[in-house]
């Protein structure tokens, strides 16, 4: 029998069907270099505004995650594939398009001793070569909390190090598989010690069961460990395998969130009902490097 929705979808959740030459032109390109996308993987619903604004996020290390989290869309299983020539894939699509501002992530890739690390450091600088003024965000698994792995992507110098903690500390442990709430704390917090300079970002899913006091919490809980970026967009069941949406949250509530996480220190607040981690991303990085410019100034 299928899971439904507490609630019923509001009208303020629509999703914007674009599906132009530029959307046409960036699959097919993916396509072609047997490249995946966590847009694609992950169902996102802004897939057609990013990629008719010619913005994707690449996902890297296969499209098979060692993890299942209950949100989660994309494929688990034992993964097959490791592709040491993927980064300089990726570096060519991200020069095709035009990119200023690039993101990688990665599914979880726990069969691998450094989680798929090395693979990310080798894709910021195939990057960096090809587009010395593109930017670049990468959006890392915890990597079973192994610091020499963390150490290995901070040291190729992301502009923008992204790692989720997705929900509030009373309900990680149902809504992810193997991460752990304190580990992805501990994770920002070695990152923005081993590179002080680069900001650090994570996001949180509303829906899933928290409290108002709970997603407070978790936003005091990321300027702990001195967090610079915050998302916050609402769960959108998947299929009826995955968790069910307990509340919708009005657009005001996303806004009165912004409110709260931008009185507490973050940079920059991107909080909206199909806000996901990446949206938007080209544009959180001037207010993200408050403290040192990501972009030269000739862009």
């Amino acid at each position: 029998m299928s899971k439904l929705a507490k609630e019923p979808k509001p009208d303020w959740i629509r999703i914007k069907l674009t599906t132009g030459d530029n959307y046409q032109e960036i699959k097919e390109m993916m396509r072609s270099k047997t490249l995946h996308t966590v847009c694609e993987e992950a169902r996102c619903p802004n897939i057609y505004e990013c990629w008719a604004n010619r913005t994707a996020t690449f996902m890297i290390l296969g499209d098979i995650c060692t993890r299942a989290c209950r949100f989660c869309a994309v494929n688990t299983g034992l993964p097959t594939e490791l592709d040491l020539q993927e980064p300089e894939r990726v570096a060519e699509a991200a020069e095709k398009m035009g990119l200023r501002h690039c993101v990688v992530t990665s599914v979880a890739r726990d069969d691998l001793k450094d989680g798929g690390a090395a693979i990310f450091a080798e894709t910021v600088r195939a990057v960096r070569k090809r587009m010395p003024f593109c930017s670049v965000e990468v959006l890392i698994p915890d990597f079973l909390g192994d610091e020499d792995s963390l150490r290995i992507v901070m040291d190729a110098k992301p502009d923008i190090l992204n790692h989720n903690i997705e929900t509030v500390e009373r309900l990680s442990d149902r809504v992810r598989a193997k991460a752990k709430y304190r580990r992805s704390l501990e994770l920002l917090r070695r990152a923005k010690s081993m590179q002080p300079d680069i900001p650090t970002k994570s996001s949180i899913m509303l829906g899933v069961g928290e409290e108002w006091s709970e997603i407070l919490q978790a936003m005091d809980d990321l300027r702990a460990v001195d967090c610079d970026i915050l998302t916050i967009g609402q769960y959108l069941q998947p299929s009826p395998q995955h968790l069910n949406v307990e509340k919708y949250y009005r657009p005001e509530q996303f806004a009165e969130l912004k409110e709260e996480g931008m009185k507490r220190g973050f940079s920059h607040v991107e909080s909206g009902p199909l806000v996901r981690s990446s949206y938007h991303a080209h544009e959180q990085v001037k207010s993200a490097k408050s403290r040192q410019e990501v972009v030269p100034a000739e862009i």
